[in-house]
């Protein structure tokens, strides 16, 4: 028996990820196929959404605006030193926005921290514009997770399509592939 989502319990359709690994994209299935953390794999829950209001505003308005608390925004940034590039992505609570300019930069020791083109991102990660979740990602990039995110009993990401979402324990964030936690990443309005 599945325990209770609290606010999450209104997708009545949310079934373990394991279960749904056709309507993943490709890197998010066999992250999930594959996974080996302290959170099951079937604590993992895939909830089947509407790609036409994937994005957070349209999502919220639709299902609620209380669960602007409860979910996360997956983003891909390019962080430039001494010449080079390269990716990173920022996971952080979806009523803020990542402090790129400050934490992101100095956490990743970068001169210029900017948002990745979405041809970039769409690339790099195998997944969808708007679908973007931290599930998956290639391995070697650096994973920042905003620590409120790690504290939440369940948040609401992307499933790395744009039709689709997951509902994770927050505690998962921080078992994912170099992931680490920071205290500082949001800026809230």
């Amino acid at each position: 028996m599945r325990a209770p989502l609290g606010i999450f319990d209104r997708f009545d359709n949310a079934v373990p990820a394991p279960a749904r690994l056709g309507q993943l994209s490709r890197p998010v299935a066999e992250a999930i196929a594959g996974w080996a953390g302290q959170v099951p794999a079937d604590e993992i829950l895939y909830v089947d959404t509407d790609p036409a209001i994937a994005d957070t505003a349209e999502f919220v308005a639709h299902y609620g605006r209380e669960l602007l608390g409860r979910s996360a925004n997956c983003v891909v940034v390019a962080a430039k030193r001494g010449g080079e590039t390269s990716l990173a992505a920022c996971l952080v609570p979806s009523y803020g926005r990542v402090d790129v300019n400050g934490a992101v930069r100095r956490r990743l020791g970068a001169r210029k921290v900017s948002f990745a083109p979405m041809a970039t991102a769409v690339e790099a990660t195998g997944m969808e514009y708007g679908g973007i979740t931290p599930v998956g990602l290639p391995a070697d990039w650096p994973l920042l997770v905003d620590a409120a995110l790690t504290e939440m009993p369940w948040v609401l990401v992307g499933s790395g399509r744009r039709r689709g979402k997951l509902i994770m324990p927050g505690a998962a964030f921080a078992e994912l592939p170099s992931a680490e936690v920071l205290p500082d990443l949001t800026i809230t309005p």
